[in-house]
């Protein structure tokens, strides 16, 4: 009798996910890639370079009022990132 070590794709990913420790950079992407979906087009438009790094989110804003703006709505947005997700990938958000 054979024994094989079957199982579903998805137990396979997510434990090659888990072994290479690629899960954080993964949800990392992911809440880049909502960006534009939790804050709008026209925000997205007039903001780049989203990177992150110590679970802080850093954007460039091309305009001192949408600074402004984006200030006061910092925690939505951050908490709506994280949900997105379905983790607690960022904590802060900076906008320069």
């Amino acid at each position: 009798m054979r024994r094989t070590n079957e199982q579903p794709l998805k137990a396979a990913i997510e434990e090659f996910l888990d072994r290479f420790h690629l899960r954080d950079k993964l949800n990392q992407a992911k809440v880049i890639e909502a960006w534009e979906k939790v804050v709008g087009e026209m925000v997205a438009r007039n903001t780049s370079q989203l990177h992150i790094r110590n679970k802080v989110l850093y954007v460039k804003v091309n305009s001192a009022a949408l600074r402004n703006e984006l200030l006061f709505a910092r925690t939505k947005i951050l908490n709506s990132l994280n949900k997105e997700v379905g983790a607690n990938v960022i904590e802060e958000i900076v906008l320069n």
